[in-house]
Parts: C-alpha cells; sequence; structure tokens
C-alpha cells in the first residue's frame, strides 16, 4: 500500500517533536510524537541535514536518498501513521552504502510502535 508523504511546515511543530522520543544510530536521528491536527492518512516527516555535513550537493543527496528510503519503506514495511517523524541525518551519512543504510532505517521504523 502506498502511502501519501508530507512535509511538516510549522516552527511549533518541529520543536514539540524534538520534546518527544527519539531513535538513534550512527547515521541519523528520528524524533517522533503524535502532534494533534495532522492527518492519520498522511506520513508526516521531515529531513534535516545540517551545515556540518558538507556543502548543498552533499546535504540534497542525502535527503533524496531519505526520501527515497521513505517512499520504499511505505510500501514494504508497516509505519505508524500516528506519528509524526523529524529525520536528522550524521555526518557519516553521506559515506555509508545506500543498501546498509536503508537497513538500518527500516530497522528503526520497525521498532517504533
Amino acid at each position: 500500500m502506498s502511502t501519501n508523504i508530507s512535509s511538516l511546515t510549522k516552527k511549533e511543530d518541529f520543536k514539540s517533536l524534538l520534546k518527544g522520543k527519539k531513535k538513534s544510530n550512527k547515521y541519523l536521528t528520528i524524533f517522533f510524537k503524535k502532534i494533534a491536527g495532522k492527518n492519520n492518512r498522511k506520513l508526516n516527516i521531515s529531513f534535516v541535514t545540517k551545515k556540518k555535513i558538507g556543502n548543498a550537493v552533499k546535504r540534497n543527496k542525502i535527503k533524496r536518498r531519505l526520501r527515497n528510503i521513505m517512499h520504499n519503506a511505505t510500501k514494504k514495511i508497516h509505519i505508524n501513521l500516528n506519528y509524526c517523524y523529524l529525520v536528522i541525518a550524521k555526518e557519516t551519512s553521506i559515506n555509508c552504502n545506500y543498501n546498509d543504510f536503508k537497513e538500518i532505517i527500516f530497522k528503526d521504523l520497525e521498532k517504533i510502535k
């Protein structure tokens, strides 16, 4: 089943997500929390890459990979749509293998219930 993916836009949503629960690994940190007023039929997720990672080309490459992985994840694994997600990439994510990156993200998303 394919799910629509929408991005968070409000500053308040980002601040409240940072106060929620988190799941970390060596490539990224996933913050998740239930936010009132969000559509539960869509996957509410945003991707953040810090300037410390590199120039715009490298940061956009990581975000493109993450978006692609999330599209695959909505088709292959069960993701809890009651939560809103904020994914913050770490510096190690630029040099990682795509398949390893994908497997680790899938494992972390399956743990979130």
